[in-house]
């Protein structure tokens, strides 16, 4: 098993299951809802969610009560062999809990838990607006490859995403 980092003081990480779905998806429903985090309306269905991410890379971030305050997961960017250690993920964290470090905890949780297991590259889609989550990704060594003009559509409004990427330097 994958040593994780220290948490701050009365977060704790987990392995995310299916008994975290509930709050999990309400995380990612409430983030959908502010407006900046993704282009989704809606939070899927768990076995969507479920099925659509890698079970040995996603993880909960819990507080003192037990309580899911965050969380992290990743998804292949491709299924062609040249891609195996290229993977999207995605980071949220409860409005209650933003600013505590709940949301490095959980990035520093995942490049461990990638880099153990041979990726090379973490990639994300993140609007220029939410500058929150790209000092967040600044934090922990991604850095901005470019910005995607136009690529959807939210809400009836074109918008741009910032490619955001860390190289591990460990895998060669």
């Amino acid at each position: 098993m994958t040593e994780l980092p220290s948490p701050p003081q009365e977060i704790a990480l987990a392995p995310m299951t299916e008994a975290h779905a509930q709050d999990v998806l309400a995380i990612y429903q409430q983030g959908i809802d502010e407006g900046d985090a993704t282009f989704e309306t809606a939070a899927p269905a768990w076995g969507e969610f479920d099925a659509s991410r890698l079970p040995d890379h996603r993880y909960v971030a819990l507080d003192r009560r037990r309580q899911v305050v965050g969380w992290t997961a990743v998804s292949r960017v491709s299924a062609r062999p040249a891609y195996a250690g290229v993977v999207e993920h995605s980071v949220y964290v409860s409005p209650a809990a933003r600013g505590a470090g709940v949301g490095r905890t959980l990035l520093e949780a995942l490049i461990a838990s990638t880099e153990k297991a041979g990726i090379w590259t973490i990639q994300a889609g993140v609007f220029p607006e939410n500058t929150a989550s790209l000092a967040l990704h600044g934090s922990v060594g991604f850095r901005v490859l470019g910005r995607r003009e136009r690529v959807g559509r939210h809400h009836g409004v074109w918008r741009d995403v910032l490619l955001v990427e860390r190289r591990s330097p460990v895998v060669t």
